[in-house]
């Protein structure tokens, strides 16, 4: 009888995921728990392991194709098939085991031979694309020095020697796709650099080496892609400024680079163009087609359909932050040496924000069909800037945490997210969120709502204004609040007090110890 491959629940709020990739084809024999097709949601990626042992007999959703909680995804079949082919896999481990091992028993006298391969990336990462190789086959390498870096979809990150000794092999390539545990390098281990001949590069001259060893030391080499466009337009890194992190030179820095019309070396420079009409053949060669990711398709997806479905309108105040500005100033230092960590807005607005959902319980409610849900608990939500977009990690419990412990949990959860660490279970379960647009010089914005919530806080860039503060004009620090809300369960009424609520409380901190 067939076994049924279906989407599992993917976590609160999550109702369906595209399908990334088939690991199998139909035929394919599968071991119980072996990942066999990958799933992308607007959080995270996840591989939906095998149920069971046997032969994929069907796959009933293809690559692409948006799928609900529940949905069938394909069937394992029972057969011989399935045993054989795990046979045949289990006599190539057995061989490949016996190929390491002769490796190394094989290795010179300078000591045994120790295989480098690829480190875990993370939940959800399976794979990693070989970006910059610091090292060359003959190089003396230190334990815990870097070898090669590695890119994956999350963070780039550098492989370091397990042991010392001298580099012997360099199984991989730059710009390689490899996978979690692939070989990537030998280190013989304890040798010393010179008793075996390093392979020399084709066509690369002692003077060129040292001029890359000295950019190496000087800069983060550039990236794969901007390393190949540079190969293509006969650029070199001293050609092109790198903006990217410790001067390492992006694809977009090279593409600005084409873009000033600076010339390769050895190549005359262009002579300047009559001015004339704009071509669409010359706009076309000038631009970049980039193919959307299947995880960016589906937040564009989610976002409009919160505005497809939500009755989303948007009310505005202003907030005052002399008060927590000077309380912020007189305390920061001994809050600091104390918690040992800054004391920020954050925590003072995700207080406020508790504070004002205890009296207005509708704003951190959500709809599901018919009925209202009410979260007596606050699980707040702090939207956060990575390279891959903009993630929203969530506070638990916020409502029960001081100001001290909301900084620490977003602190920590801010650095995971800029790592590519932050888990499914970490972005799960928010009841209410707070976007903070005022750290990129956002002066005012309607944020859209993080479905199903039925509220978002926007803050915005603390700019000083003059306002009229007992009859005279005085400058004060002033942040536009902006609240997001669903007009289908949060009223006209209900909104507007809950930024009044928002605002009283900043304005006037001793609220909230005294819980007024």
């Amino acid at each position: 009888m067939a076994t049924e491959i279906r989407v599992p629940t993917l976590g609160e709020s999550v109702t369906e995921a595209t399908i990334g990739r088939w690991f199998k084809k139909v035929g394919d024999a599968i071991a119980a728990d072996e990942p066999i097709v990958e799933l992308e949601t607007d959080k995270v990626t996840v591989e939906v392991p095998a149920p069971a042992a046997g032969t994929l007999s069907e796959i009933a959703a293809k690559e692409g194709e948006t799928v609900e909680v529940g949905a069938l995804l394909g069937a394992i079949g029972e057969g011989k098939a399935a045993a054989g082919k795990a046979d045949g896999k289990n006599e190539d481990k057995e061989e490949k085991r016996e190929m390491r091992e002769k490796a190394e028993t094989s290795g010179s006298a300078g000591g045994k031979l120790v295989e480098v391969t690829v480190p875990s990336a993370g939940e959800s990462v399976t794979e990693a694309q070989v970006g910059e190789i610091y090292k060359k086959v003959g190089d003396a390498v230190k334990a815990d020095e870097p070898i090669l870096e590695l890119e994956t979809d999350k963070a780039a990150q550098e492989v370091m020697a397990p042991v010392a000794g001298v580099l012997r092999e360099i199984a991989v390539k730059s710009g390689e796709e490899v996978k979690i545990g692939a070989l990537l390098a030998r280190i013989e281990e304890g040798a010393a650099a010179g008793g075996t001949p390093a392979e020399p590069s084709a066509g690369r001259s002692d003077t060129g080496k040292a001029e890359e060893a000295r950019e190496a030391d000087s800069t983060r080499p550039p990236s794969p892609a901007a390393a190949k466009l540079m190969k293509e337009h006969g650029l070199k890194t001293s050609d092109v400024e790198g903006t990217g992190k410790q001067g390492q030179v992006l694809k977009g820095d090279v593409l600005e680079t084409i873009e000033r019309g600076r010339a390769a070396p050895g190549e005359p420079a262009e002579a300047p163009k009559a001015a004339r009409s704009p071509s669409a053949g010359e706009d076309e060669a000038r631009e970049e087609r980039v193919k959307m990711t299947r995880l960016r398709q589906t937040i564009a997806r989610r976002l409009k359909d919160a505005q497809n479905t939500a009755a989303m309108l948007t009310t505005f105040n202003e907030v005052d932050m002399t008060a927590v500005m000077e309380l912020r100033k007189k305390y920061k230092d001994l809050f600091e040496k104390k918690h040992e960590v800054k004391l920020g807005f954050m925590g003072f607005f995700t207080k406020a924000v508790c504070h004002a959902l205890k009296e207005l319980p509708a704003v951190n409610a959500e709809i599901d069909g018919t009925d209202i849900i009410y979260k007596n608990y606050c699980h707040i939500g702090v939207a956060v800037g990575t390279d891959r977009g903009l993630v929203v990690p969530v506070v638990r419990d916020a409502d029960r945490m001081t100001i001290a412990e909301i900084e620490k949990e977003i602190g920590r959860l801010g650095k995971a997210a800029r790592d590519g660490k932050l888990s499914m279970a970490e972005m799960q379960g928010g009841t209410f969120t707070i976007s903070n647009g005022g750290v990129y010089g956002s002066l005012m914005s309607t944020p859209i709502l993080n479905a199903p919530q039925s509220g978002i806080l926007g803050m915005h860039k603390i700019q000083e204004r003059p306002m009229v503060v007992g009859g005279e004009i005085k400058i004060r620090p002033m942040m536009y609040l902006a609240l997001s809300y669903d007009h289908r369960i949060v009223d006209g009424k209900e909104a507007v007090t809950f930024l009044v609520r928002v605002k009283e409380v900043l304005e006037d901190p001793e609220r909230l110890v005294l819980d007024l």
